[in-house]
C-alpha cells in the first residue's frame, strides 16, 4: 500500500491562485535560505498518500533555534511575521493568508529535534522541491491532536496504510514512551478502520503495548489523581483541573512551588 511522495498542485488551495502564489513564494524562499525545514500537516498527508485535501494553510517545521532565521528571511522579502506562542509557533502572513512556522508543539510534547532530519523525503508543493516530515514525526506531530473541533486520528491512519513500511516504529514508541496509550489508541483505530492491513503494523509493537496493559493491572493505581486529558485540549478538560480538582497533565493545578494559591 506505500505510496510513493507525489505532487500537490494548487487544487490543494482552498483560496485559489493568490494562495497558491503565496504559498510558492514562502516555500520558496525557506529554500533560498537554506535554514533547514520541513514541510509538515496536511500538505505531508497529501504528499504521502495521494490524497490532493485543501488545508488554510502551510506547516513548516524546524528546530526552535532556526525560527527566527527563517523569521528574519522572511521579513526580508516583503513578508510580516509574528510569535503566536515563542513556546512552538510562528507565521508568516500576507493579508489573510499565513503560514504556520512550527517548532515544537502546543502541549510542549513534540519539540522539533535533530531526529527529524535523518531521512530525506522529498515532494513537490506548489512545484516547489521540499522536504518532508518523515513519516514517523508526522505521525508524532499529530497523536495529540484530538480536540473537540479537531482531530488529526484520520491523518494518522492514512500516513499508516500509505507508509507502514518506512515508519520507524521503534522511534515512534521512543517518543511516546510516556505516552504509550496514545500511541496503543491509534493504532487500534487503525486496525479497526483496516482489518484487512492488519499486519501493517510490527507484531512486536502490539504485543509490547498490550503488554504493558496487563502490567498496568498488576500495579497500584496512582495516588495522583491526574487528568491528563489538557494534553489533547486545555479548553474541554479545564473543568477537571478549575472545578473538580484533579491535577493537571503537567503538575498541581493548585500548587505553585510547593505552596496552594
Amino acid at each position: 500500500m506505500a505510496r510513493k511522495p507525489g505532487r500537490i498542485s494548487s487544487n490543494g488551495s482552498p483560496n485559489g491562485s493568490a494562495a497558491a502564489a503565496f504559498y510558492r513564494a514562502v516555500l520558496a524562499m525557506v529554500n533560498r535560505s537554506r535554514i533547514p525545514a520541513l514541510v509538515g500537516g496536511g500538505y505531508a498527508v497529501n504528499c504521502y498518500t495521494g490524497i490532493n485535501r485543501g488545508t488554510k494553510d502551510i506547516d513548516i517545521f524546524c528546530r526552535a533555534g532556526d525560527y527566527p532565521r527563517i523569521l528574519k528571511q522572511a521579513a526580508d522579502h516583503g513578508f510580516h511575521t509574528e510569535v503566536e506562542d515563542e513556546r512552538w509557533i510562528a507565521k508568516i502572513k500576507r493579508g489573510k493568508l499565513f503560514c504556520d512556522v512550527i517548532f515544537g508543539s502546543a502541549n510542549l510534547l513534540a519539540p522539533v529535534t535533530d531526529l527529524w532530519f535523518q531521512q530525506q523525503h522529498r515532494c513537490r508543493v506548489f512545484g516547489v522541491p521540499v522536504n518532508l516530515i518523515p513519516p514517523t514525526e508526522l505521525i508524532l506531530s499529530k497523536a495529540f491532536i484530538m480536540d473537540r473541533i479537531k482531530f488529526d486520528g484520520n491523518d494518522i491512519v492514512h500516513v499508516i496504510l500509505a507508509k507502514h513500511g518506512v515508519i520507524d516504529w521503534r522511534r515512534l514508541l521512543s517518543y511516546l514512551d510516556v505516552h504509550w496509550e496514545v500511541l496503543l489508541v491509534h493504532i487500534l483505530r487503525f486496525r479497526y478502520i483496516y482489518p484487512f492491513a492488519r499486519d501493517a503494523i510490527p507484531a512486536w509493537l502490539v504485543d509490547e503495548l498490550v503488554g504493558r496493559v496487563r502490567l498496568q493491572g498488576t500495579t497500584p493505581l496512582p495516588q495522583k489523581k491526574a487528568c491528563r486529558g489538557r494534553v489533547f485540549s486545555l479548553a474541554d478538560f479545564e473543568v477537571d483541573v478549575t472545578e473538580w480538582g484533579f491535577a493537571d497533565a503537567v503538575g498541581d493545578e493548585k500548587k505553585i512551588g510547593g505552596e496552594k494559591r
